[in-house]
C-alpha cells in the first residue's frame, strides 16, 4: 500500500495503519473461510468474517490453485480501492455507508489523492455528513477539509458558507455547539494559518512542500505566521490613520485574505435586501443603479465572482446596465461585471484603478486634436501615459476591498503606462488597418457570406416595459452587450478584459437549487458518455447562507412568458419569426435543438418530480433549446403542498407543434430520446441516488418531507422493467402530460394571479 506524505501527515499513521490491517484481515479470513464477495457488495454491510458461504465448485478449483499465494493476497475491498475504477463517487459512497472506522479513515486519506475540480463537486455532501453524521466519519473528513482551506481563499469561503446554511438546521442551542459551527470558526480564523504553521515546525522543513502543495512561486499562496503578522501590522497602521475604522481592534479575528471577498459579498446581499421594501420595480431599479454607483468607488479589488470558472479581479460594475428580474415578493437582480483574468486571484497584482473622469477627459482631448485640425491643444503620449498612472485616491481608504495591496498600486500604475495609449474605443488591429495605406483584397466568397449574413433574417428585439425592466437588458444578445460595455468601459482595451454576469438573490433558500443542479450536472454526465444526444443546461449556484446566494445566468435566453407577452405570437410562430421558413437550415436546428432540450427536461422534470412549471419559469435561447429553472419545489415538495400538477412534466400543445405535431419525425425523434435517456440514466442510478440519499441526512428542507423521498426516486428509474416496457412508459407519461388538464388550469392560475402568460 503507498502513500503520499501529505496523506501520512493528516490522518495519524497508527490509525491509518490499524484501519487498513483491519480491513486485510478481514479479506484474509474470508479467504480461507468463504467465496469472495462480489465487487458490487452493499458497503453497508460489515464484510462477512467467519460464516460460511456455499460456494461454487469452479470457486473451490480456483482457492486450491491459488492456495500456496492466499496468504498474500490482499482483500476484495482493498483491491477495489486501489484500483483505477475507485473515483470520488466511490469514494463518498462507502465513506457515507460503511460503518468501519478502518475503511473512514482509508477513504479520508484517499480524498486527497483525487483532483481537487472532482471533490468539489461533492463538498455539499462531504460538509453535510460532517455536520450530521457521527464522529468517526466527521473525523475521516476533516484533515482533508483543513488541509483545502489552508491552501484556498475560495474553498474556505464555500465551505464556511455551506457550514452555516446546513447547520441552520438544528436547534438553536445544539447549533451554536456544533461540530459544524466551530468548523466554521475556525475557518473564518487565522487559527487555520496558525495551525498550518505549526505542523510545519512539528514536521520539520522536509515535509513543508508536501503539506501545502505549494511550489516556491506561490510563496505568497500561504505567507508563514510572521508574515501575515507582519503584513497585518502594517495594514494596521495604515487603517488606523483614518481614526475611523472599528474593525481594525478585531482584525485577528478574521484573516485579511479573507475579508475583501466577504465584504463584497455582503455589500451585494444588503443591496438584494434593501430593494425589497420597495414597492415598485422602477423604484427598485433606480436604487439598485445609484447602489451599484457607489460600489464601484471600492472596485478595483481583491474581489471575484464565485460563480466563474476562471481567475480574474473584479475591476468595474457597469451600474446603468444592472436590472431586477421578476419576482412577486422578493428583488433578485442580475448585474453584469467587467473582470481582468489573471493567474491567481489570491496572488497576483490587483489591477490599479482607472477612473472614468480622466479617460473621459482623455478621449475628449484626441477627439478634439482630431477634429480641430491641429488648432487645439494636444494631449501627448507622454501626457496621456502620466493620467493613468497616478494612484487611486479612495474616498476611505478603510473601507477598500484592496487594502491588503496598497502598497502595490504605485508599482502596478508605472507598469500601466506602456498600453495606455491603446485606450481608445478601437482595438489596436483596427488603427492599424485604418492607417495602413496597402490595398486590402476580399475574396469572392467573403463577400457572397456577407451579403447573406446580412440579407439572413435578424432576431427581434424587445421593447422597454416597466413592469418587467428584465426583458430588454436578457433578449439583447450576449456579443453585443460586450461590445458594447467593452467600448464604454476604461479598462476595455485591456486583452485580459472580459464580461461576466451573476444573479444576485436574497430571501430564498437555494441549498434545494443546488442539489438539482448537482443532479443536472450528474445526468448530463450520464448522457454524454452513454451518448445519447440529449441537451441539459445546469447552472452553478452558490449557497451563502440558508436565505441568500448567487446563481449563474443563462445566456441569451428569455422566459416563455417574455416572449408571449412581447411578440403576442405562438410559440411556432415565434420561431419562425425568429429562425426563418420551415425549410430553412436555421429553422430546422433550433427545431433539433428544442426537441433534445425539451426530451432532456422531460426527464429531469419527471426524476425529480419537479413542479411549479409556468411559463416564467422556462427559458427559451438564442439557438432554440428550453431551460427549466427555479427548482424550489422538486422531491416531495409542490407549491403550497397542494400537489395540484399531476403530469409528469409539462408536455404543451404548443410545444408539439414546434415539433411538428402529432405524426411528425420530430415528435417520433422526441419520444426515441426520452426512451434512450432513461435507459442511460438506469444504468448509473446508484450515482444519482446518493447525491440526493445523503443531502436528506438531518436536513429539513421541503423536499425531503416524507418517508419515501428516495424509495420514490428510485422507484421512477423502473429498474425491473425491460427495455419494451420502458417504450410503454414513455409513451404513456408523454401522452398523458399531453393531455393534462391541470398543467393548463395552473397555467391560468398563474396568469390570474400573478400574470404570467
Amino acid at each position: 500500500i503507498s502513500y503520499n506524505v501529505a496523506t501520512i501527515v493528516v490522518i495519524p499513521p497508527l490509525l491509518s495503519g490499524k484501519g487498513l490491517n483491519h480491513v486485510s484481515d478481514e479479506g484474509s479470513d474470508q479467504s480461507q473461510d468463504s467465496s469472495e464477495p462480489p465487487l458490487n457488495h452493499d458497503p453497508s454491510q460489515p464484510c462477512p468474517s467467519g460464516v460460511p458461504e456455499a460456494r461454487t465448485p469452479w470457486l473451490i478449483a480456483e482457492e486450491e490453485e491459488e492456495e500456496h499465494v492466499s496468504q498474500s493476497k490482499q482483500s476484495w475491498l482493498l483491491r477495489l480501492f486501489e484500483s483505477k475504477l475507485f473515483d470520488v463517487s466511490m469514494a463518498i459512497s462507502y465513506l457515507y455507508k460503511s460503518k468501519e472506522p478502518g475503511v473512514q479513515a482509508y477513504i479520508g486519506n484517499r480524498l486527497f489523492s483525487f483532483p481537487d475540480a472532482d471533490s468539489d463537486f461533492y463538498l455539499p455532501q462531504l460538509l453535510s455528513m460532517y455536520v450530521h453524521m457521527d464522529t468517526e466519519v466527521g473525523d475521516a473528513i476533516r484533515p482533508y477539509l483543513l488541509h483545502r482551506c489552508r491552501g484556498s481563499i475560495t474553498f474556505s469561503l464555500l465551505s464556511a458558507w455551506l457550514l452555516g446554511a446546513y447547520s441552520s438546521d438544528m436547534h438553536i442551542s445544539t447549533q451554536r455547539h456544533s461540530r459544524g459551527t466551530k468548523l466554521r470558526r475556525l475557518i473564518l480564523s487565522d487559527e487555520l494559518n496558525s495551525a498550518a504553521s505549526n505542523w510545519v515546525c512539528i514536521l520539520g522543513p522536509v515535509l513543508r512542500d508536501d503539506i501545502f502543495l505549494a511550489s516556491p512561486s506561490r510563496r505568497t499562496h500561504q505567507r508563514s505566521k510572521s508574515d501575515a503578522c507582519t503584513a497585518t501590522s502594517v495594514l494596521g497602521a495604515a487603517l488606523r490613520r483614518t481614526g475611523s475604522n472599528p474593525r481594525v481592534e478585531h482584525m485577528h479575528e478574521e484573516p485579511e485574505r479573507l475579508r475583501p471577498q466577504r465584504e463584497f459579498v455582503k455589500s451585494l446581499l444588503c443591496i438584494g435586501k434593501r430593494l425589497a421594501t420597495l414597492p415598485t420595480k422602477e423604484q427598485k431599479t433606480q436604487r439598485l443603479i445609484s447602489e451599484l454607483s457607489l460600489l464601484n468607488h471600492k472596485l478595483p479589488g481583491r474581489v471575484w465572482l464565485p460563480t466563474a470558472d476562471h481567475q480574474h479581479h473584479v475591476v468595474r460594475v457597469p451600474h446603468s446596465q444592472a436590472v431586477v428580474l421578476n419576482s412577486k415578493d422578493k428583488a433578485p437582480y442580475i448585474i453584469y461585471v467587467e473582470v481582468l483574468e489573471c493567474e491567481s486571484f489570491e496572488t497576483s497584482p490587483v489591477p490599479v484603478r482607472i477612473p472614468e473622469t480622466r479617460i473621459r477627459t482623455a478621449r475628449s482631448a484626441e477627439n478634439l486634436d482630431s477634429g480641430s485640425g491641429g488648432g487645439a491643444s494636444v494631449m501627448t503620449s507622454e501626457q496621456r501615459a502620466g493620467s493613468f498612472s497616478t494612484v487611486p485616491n479612495y474616498d476611505n481608504d478603510d473601507e477598500a476591498w484592496a487594502t491588503d495591496d496598497i502598497g502595490q498600486l504605485q508599482v502596478e500604475g508605472e507598469g500601466q503606462t506602456s498600453s495606455s495609449d491603446n485606450i481608445s474605443q478601437f482595438s489596436v488591429d483596427s488603427i492599424t488597418s485604418l492607417e495602413s495605406k496597402e490595398p486590402v483584397f476580399i475574396a469572392a466568397g467573403d463577400i457572397r457570406r456577407r451579403l447573406s449574413e446580412n440579407l439572413a433574417h435578424t432576431p427581434t428585439t424587445f421593447r422597454r416595459d416597466p413592469e418587467d425592466p428584465s426583458a430588454v437588458a436578457l433578449k439583447e444578445p450576449w456579443q453585443e452587450k460586450v461590445r458594447r460595455i467593452r467600448e464604454g468601459s476604461p479598462y476595455g482595451h485591456l486583452p485580459n478584459w472580459r464580461l461576466l454576469s451573476v444573479i444576485v438573490k436574497c430571501g430564498d433558500d437555494l441549498r434545494q437549487e443546488l442539489l438539482a443542479y448537482q443532479v443536472l450536472r450528474q445526468l448530463q454526465w450520464i448522457w454524454q458518455q452513454e451518448r445519447v444526444p440529449l441537451w441539459i443546461k445546469p447552472y452553478k449556484i452558490v449557497v451563502m447562507s440558508s436565505d441568500s446566494g448567487m446563481i449563474e445566468p443563462v445566456l441569451n435566453a428569455v422566459s416563455l412568458h417574455q416572449v408571449r407577452k412581447q411578440s403576442q405570437l405562438s410559440l411556432l410562430d415565434y420561431f419562425l419569426q425568429e429562425h426563418g421558413s420551415f425549410t430553412t437550415e436555421e429553422f430546422l436546428s433550433a427545431q433539433r435543438n428544442f426537441v433534445q432540450s425539451c426530451a432532456g427536461y422531460s426527464l429531469i422534470c419527471y426524476l425529480l418530480q419537479v413542479k411549479d412549471r409556468h411559463n416564467g419559469n422556462i427559458l427559451l435561447d438564442s439557438e432554440g433549446h428550453i431551460i427549466h429553472i427555479d427548482f424550489g419545489f422538486i422531491l416531495s415538495s409542490s407549491p403550497r403542498n397542494l400537489g395540484f400538477e399531476t403530469s409528469a412534466f409539462k408536455l404543451t400543445t404548443e410545444f408539439v407543434d414546434v415539433m411538428g405535431g402529432l405524426d411528425g419525425d420530430m415528435f417520433l425523434y422526441y419520444k426515441m430520446l426520452m426512451l434512450q435517456g432513461l435507459i442511460a440514466a438506469r444504468k448509473h442510478m446508484e450515482k444519482v441516488l446518493q447525491i440526493v440519499e445523503i443531502m436528506q441526512q438531518g436536513s429539513h428542507l421541503p423536499c425531503f418531507h416524507g418517508s419515501s423521498t428516495i424509495r420514490g426516486l428510485k422507484e421512477r428509474f423502473h429498474m425491473s422493467l425491460t427495455e419494451e416496457q420502458l417504450q410503454g412508459l414513455v409513451e404513456q407519461l408523454v401522452d398523458g402530460s399531453m393531455r393534462s388538464i391541470t398543467t393548463k388550469l395552473y397555467d391560468s392560475f398563474q396568469y390570474v394571479t400573478n400574470g404570467i402568460m
